[in-house]
């Protein structure tokens, strides 16, 4: 049954990208509205169909049923001024897009959100802490994301949350990452096996992205750190052992070794993730100090998410 639409003058939140990410914040959102009809309306920006007939595709069926307004507009090439247009419709704008959508993308967006006036803008910061990284990283995306923050913090006309997530819990476990490599029955740790990393599922980031926009009182101009587990590569290699009753090769990739890799191949994307992920700092947080569990949120393990994908 389509979801009962809110009033017209409830606030309208935009996401923007319905992949993985925006997918879960759209479902998570759209579960709070049809709990607590008025709340909110919301709305989703998607790349143009690329005929007239693609508007009517599942998806979007399935977007407009469940109350959701479609916008359209292709990030990578629409203007500053084209998105802010779109934007400016919109009281609080959730961007879903990461860094696949190419360098410069997410600076625009933002630079489009302050154009636009938005009363409340979520960047796409849903991963590790950029600020404690800081500048000059392997990854060289990570600058850009600090100069979003940068844009954000000096200005006070748009209020701003950033949530960071550490690494998506599968992302851990991607065969290509190379960290759990199931075909050789090995665990692989990145400069340590005492590091530890942050993670927590696409689905949990949705559901608590919600829950941090319609919370009370309200959060503004900060930086909010979700935790669905934080574990050590020593721990990774305990829980591979205890879900898949085996016992692994445990290999240490050293910070040296990780460098000298990247050295060989400075173009290629595991190779900076993996130093970046090998470091001590900004990459892992206390989970008791998480939002999710200061208020007492369930959240998926990666020993829960290991039962579930790896068996």
């Amino acid at each position: 049954m389509p979801a009962t639409p809110p009033p017209a003058d409830s606030p309208s939140i935009l996401v923007i990208g319905a992949g993985e990410l925006g997918a879960s914040v759209l479902s998570a959102l759209t579960r709070h509205v049809a709990g607590h009809p008025g709340a909110a309306k919301i709305a989703v920006l998607l790349r143009p169909p690329a005929d007239a007939d693609a508007k009517g595709d599942a998806r979007s069926k399935e977007l407009t049923e469940a109350g959701v307004t479609i916008e359209h507009a292709d990030v990578a090439t629409a203007s500053v001024a084209e998105l802010a247009a779109i934007m400016g419709r919109h009281h609080t704008v959730i961007s879903c897009v990461g860094f696949a959508a190419g360098p410069g993308t997410q600076r625009k967006l933002a630079q489009s959100a302050l154009t636009a006036g938005v009363s409340r803008f979520f960047p796409w910061q849903f991963g590790v802490d950029y600020d404690e990284i800081g500048r000059g990283s392997a990854q060289a995306l990570f600058d850009e994301q600090l100069d979003v923050r940068d844009l954000l913090r000096n200005q006070d006309t748009t209020e701003w949350v950033i949530v960071s997530t550490g690494m998506f819990t599968s992302f851990l476990f991607e065969p290509e990452f190379g960290v759990v490599d199931l075909p050789a029955d090995t665990v692989r740790a990145l400069g340590s096996w005492d590091n530890r990393v942050t993670l927590t599922t696409p689905e949990d980031i949705g559901a608590l992205t919600a829950d941090i926009v319609f919370a009370e009182p309200r959060i503004r101009d900060t930086v909010v750190y979700l935790a669905g587990d934080t574990i050590s590569y020593r721990e990774l290699a305990d829980i591979v052992d205890r879900v898949r009753a085996t016992s692994v090769t445990r290999t240490l990739w050293t910070t040296d070794f990780l460098a000298d890799q990247l050295r060989q191949r400075p173009a290629d994307t595991m190779s900076k993730y993996r130093a970046v992920f090998a470091r001590t700092n900004g990459v892992a947080w206390p989970k008791d100090q998480s939002y999710n569990a200061v208020r007492g949120i369930n959240t998926t393990t990666a020993e829960e998410w290991a039962r579930a994908n790896l068996v």
